[in-house]
């Protein structure tokens, strides 16, 4: 569950970003991830990806595609997001 934190991080951004940019919905979303530990367990590319589409059921994120880039460093960068106007 210590993903879900991350996550639900994460897709608060997504959506401020896309209300900001006019979009009706979120279709994709890239993300570089460093090693991230919390709880004392690393988040994996897997479950923060199955969190994020859990997130987005009945939202303008719903059926977007995660795409996860492993980096260096201890952090996320939500690197670009898509959608439509």
């Amino acid at each position: 569950m210590h993903d879900l934190h991350e996550a639900d991080r994460i897709f608060k951004i997504a959506l401020e970003q896309a209300k900001i940019s006019g979009l009706k919905n979120i279709k994709s979303i890239t993300i570089e991830l460093g090693t991230l530990i919390e709880h004392g367990e690393e988040i994996s590319p897997e479950n923060l990806e199955f969190n994020l589409k859990m997130l987005a059921e009945g939202t303008i994120a719903e059926g977007w595609q995660i795409n996860i880039i492993k980096t260096k460093g201890e952090s996320w960068i939500l690197k670009e997001i898509e959608g439509e106007k």
